[in-house]
């Protein structure tokens, strides 16, 4: 954003996206978290996790996309990878109603923590359509160009890559969804996890098993979706 060796971004998506953050539209965006920060605003995630999906999920490794809407707003939530929270967090409504339907649809037991780097690690992109947001204020840096730079890493994979599955939760992610090209990825569709909406379909969707079968049907190894235990984990 204000210069490529700044920006910690994986050599993989720096080949295919770096460009991109050399637009007017990104330098505006790098100069209006500059002044935030300047004037006292607490951004999350914290800079050097502002890539973490990329970071997490090379470009050739990415089997699987989750897309969400924008990094948790409290502190200590958001790490750079969305519906994930660092380990010791209390895992927010949406990520439990995403473990409970893996448990029901994968008989998997619910994790004792909400820390997804173990699935980005084996190639779960977990993309936030906007990267960054201020303490407490849901949605805050929509709109100033986030959007944008995660259309080019979708479009990269959709044009680049082949039978990818691409899980979308929600009309906000539907929507972003519409850069896919159905006939050579598969697209998953549900509700958002959200207690709001959960009840109408997502729990109940199979997207987990499904993902899989789809990834087993192309000779590629399925997904672990299980979680190692909290007390594993790297400490944060």
């Amino acid at each position: 954003m204000s210069g490529a060796a700044k920006v910690r971004l994986e050599p993989s998506w720096l080949a295919r996206i770096g460009d991109y953050l050399q637009r007017p539209d990104m330098q505006a965006l790098a100069a209006f978290l500059r002044d935030e920060i300047h004037h006292g605003k607490r951004i999350y995630p914290p800079g050097p996790e502002i890539f973490s999906a990329f970071a997490h999920t090379p470009f050739e490794a990415v089997r699987v996309v989750i897309l969400g809407q924008d990094p948790y707003h409290g502190p200590g939530q958001a790490h750079g990878l969305c519906f994930s929270v660092r380990p010791g967090v209390r895992v927010p409504p949406s990520l439990d109603n995403i473990f409970k339907e893996i448990q029901r649809d994968l008989g998997i037991a619910r994790s004792d923590h909400g820390c997804l780097t173990p699935w980005a690690d084996r190639g779960v992109l977990l993309l936030n359509s906007v990267l960054t947001v201020e303490e407490g204020r849901a949605g805050a840096h929509q709109g100033k160009g986030w959007e944008g730079f995660t259309d080019a890493a979708i479009d990269a994979l959709n044009r680049e890559r082949e039978g990818i599955v691409f899980l979308l939760w929600g009309s906000y992610a539907q929507r972003k969804g519409q850069l896919i090209d159905q006939a050579r990825h598969c697209v998953l569709k549900s509700v958002h996890p959200s207690p709001l909406s959960a009840h109408r379909g997502f729990l109940g969707c199979g997207h987990f098993s499904a993902a899989n079968r789809y990834l087993e049907s192309r000779g590629q190894s399925p997904i672990d979706w299980s979680l190692p235990p909290r007390a594993s984990l790297p400490a944060a």
